[in-house]
């Protein structure tokens, strides 16, 4: 089961960018152990799965989650732990209030054909007519809410901003998305528009 879900995810991914990560198994439990981890410069995790079933403790080395954290991209986890290796995406990051350390990190396990949420960004593509009339373009969203499988997962969604005119909003519904990807968020919540600059509302 584990070969096809390997074979069919990654060719539907193509561009999508996954980052490996080496898991520890977490040694115990409580705030001195918690804190131990933290001093030897890696972060405690928790792993769940979807559809229910026991949570899994690890911790994970510091660097080896850079590029899954700090970015505005959209990217998944392959975790290798005890052997085994699970495709994962990033739920919930527990930062430190002052330092900004990452303190913890919550991972919800992919299962082939299980629908999952996920924030992705929103790219805006073309040339607006009302940007080349004088007008301004204003984003108002930089990512939406998506529900998918990881057989349809993306890592971003587009928004054509062409047809734009002076003054005229871009919703989500107007966001294109490919088969088997829901936008979740509602459909007329503007995602950007063109404003109209002052010297030109006399006109």
């Amino acid at each position: 089961m584990r070969a096809f879900f390997e074979k069919d995810y990654n060719s539907s991914l193509n561009t999508m960018e996954i980052v490996a990560i080496q898991g520890h198994p977490k040694a115990g439990s409580g705030k001195v152990e918690t804190g131990k981890i933290r001093r030897a410069g890696h972060i405690p995790a928790i792993m769940y799965k979807s559809g229910g079933g026991e949570a899994v403790q690890f911790t994970i080395n510091a660097p080896d989650v850079r590029h899954l954290v700090y970015t505005s991209k959209f990217k998944m986890a392959e975790i290798t732990l005890d052997g085994k290796t699970y495709k994962a995406i990033l739920k919930d990051i527990q930062f430190h209030p002052v330092t900004e350390q990452v303190l913890h990190l919550d991972f919800l396990t992919l299962v082939p054909g299980v629908k999952f949420k996920a924030t992705v960004p929103v790219r805006f593509i073309g040339q607006s007519k009302g940007v080349k009339e004088g007008g301004k373009f204003m984003p108002r969203m930089r990512s939406v809410s998506i529900l998918t499988t990881p057989e349809k997962a993306v890592d971003e969604v587009t928004a054509d901003i062409t047809s734009m005119e002076l003054g005229s909003t871009l919703r989500v519904r107007d966001i294109a998305t490919q088969e088997g990807v829901d936008i979740i968020n509602q459909p007329a919540v503007p995602i950007a528009s063109i404003e109209i600059p002052r010297a030109l509302r006399g006109k």
